[in-house]
């Protein structure tokens, strides 16, 4: 019953946190959002940085996406894949997006962000709570962070795409203080959380670390590496843990 209880309580704190963005008022994208504070081209790469950066993604969602640990996870095998599929589009994505910075670029860059925000969720949520929740979600999970970026991009309203990036990361909190977890290394996802907390903060003070840096990386620049770190966690994490099994440790196969 307490188990019961705990699922509850994750499906109502992740799913019930889309009611109140029912009765607030559209948030629309700010303008001045693609304004960054680095714009130094380089080699004939407008925004060098903010575009180099972006390739540390391309490395970690491929590193994932072959890798035999992340393919023979035994309760959630799809949600890995599409993660580590997803954060490879994102390196792609988030290039395009910085060589030429506009509203539609923006969308190839959110696009893969958000299902790989939703496929994590849907992996966690399989691994520590029912693996069957898998077949269940990751589909329409999916479907929905996809939606929300459609959604954002003809009626300039992210309440929604918001949703899809705050509601995985406060369900992934609530999973790690609830749920013991069925595997080891845990760890590693809260370092995780941490880093992409800290790349979300760069990525605010985008202006301020580019000053403090003496024009050398932008906060920007510098989300894109820590978010990259924090996947990068997540890939050393499958490839280092193992199923807890009557207190006894067994090797995943």
């Amino acid at each position: 019953m307490l188990r019961y209880r705990r699922e509850m309580v994750v499906g109502l704190l992740a799913f019930g946190s889309l009611l109140p963005l029912l009765f607030i008022a559209p948030i629309p994208q700010d303008p001045a959002y693609h304004q960054f504070a680095d714009l130094e081209t380089a080699w004939g790469i407008p925004t060098f940085l903010n575009v180099m950066t972006s390739l540390p993604f391309l490395v970690v969602g491929l590193l994932g996406s072959i890798s035999g640990r992340t393919h023979q996870l035994t309760l959630a095998p799809w949600s890995w894949r599409t993660l580590f599929g997803a954060v490879l589009l994102v390196g792609f994505g988030s290039a395009y997006y910085h060589w030429a910075p506009s509203h539609w670029t923006l969308v190839w860059d959110r696009l893969p962000m958000a299902v790989g925000f939703m496929a994590l969720f849907v992996a966690l949520l399989s691994e520590n709570v029912n693996p069957k929740l898998e077949t269940i979600l990751l589909v329409p999970m999916c479907l929905l962070a996809i939606f929300s970026v459609v959604y954002w991009h003809f009626t300039d309203d992210l309440r929604l795409y918001i949703w899809v990036q705050v509601s995985p990361l406060l369900g992934i909190l609530i999973l790690l203080l609830l749920f013991r977890g069925r595997q080891t290394h845990q760890a590693y996802l809260m370092a995780a959380l941490g880093l992409y907390i800290l790349a979300k903060v760069a990525e605010v003070e985008d202006q301020s670390i580019y000053s403090i840096s003496q024009q050398k990386l932008s906060g920007h620049s510098l989300k894109h590496l820590l978010s990259a770190w924090a996947v990068f966690l997540i890939y050393r994490m499958l490839n280092q843990r193992r199923f807890r099994d009557d207190g006894v440790m067994r090797k995943e196969t």
